[in-house]
């Protein structure tokens, strides 16, 4: 028995290069979504990042994005991680999560049952982080970092913290 998922059947009514089509996200029509991470930056300006989605919305919190490619299986976008900023101790319960260096190094930091991790992402580096360990991370460089993230479900839950960190105690709009 072979699966199919709705957005994998081309429907009759289209053509390969329309059906395709829809399934493309250009650079060109994408911007840099500020807002998507907003609670955390207005909280600390050090926790600004802008996401830029290309398939579904990730785990940010975005409820829809209509200028992205249907997630079926995981979502995709790019993190613009300005200089000194820094991506709080977060968990994802439900999802694995994938990051790819595109340009720039960031540090990373892991924490799962009392144990740390911390390790340095340069260009090209990819790590996979299973669901149910926190990560964070930080840029020390002078110049904007960008990444790919992947999360391995169309629609993540909406990442935690500590509950010991201030963004914990935060409820958003």
């Amino acid at each position: 028995m072979t699966l199919k998922f709705e957005g994998w059947v081309k429907p009759e009514d289209k053509s390969l290069g329309d059906w395709l089509g829809g399934r493309i996200a250009r650079f060109e029509d994408r911007t840099y979504d500020f807002d998507a991470l907003k609670f955390q930056a207005d909280y600390d300006p050090k926790y600004r990042r802008a996401q830029m989605r290309y398939m579904g919305t990730g785990a940010t919190g975005v409820g829809a994005d209509n200028n992205t490619v249907q997630a079926e299986h995981f979502t995709f976008s790019t993190m613009m991680l300005p200089a000194q900023c820094e991506g709080p101790l977060h968990v994802h319960d439900d999802v694995e999560e994938v990051f790819f260096m595109l340009r720039g190094t960031i540090n990373l930091f892991v924490e799962h049952n009392g144990e740390r991790f911390e390790t340095t992402l340069r260009e090209r580096d990819l790590i996979s982080i299973p669901p149910g360990i926190y990560r964070g991370l930080f840029n020390p460089g002078q110049e904007d970092a960008l990444m790919c993230v992947m999360l391995g479900t169309p629609r993540p839950q909406i990442p935690t913290y500590p509950e010991d960190h201030p963004l914990s105690q935060i409820k958003r709009g």
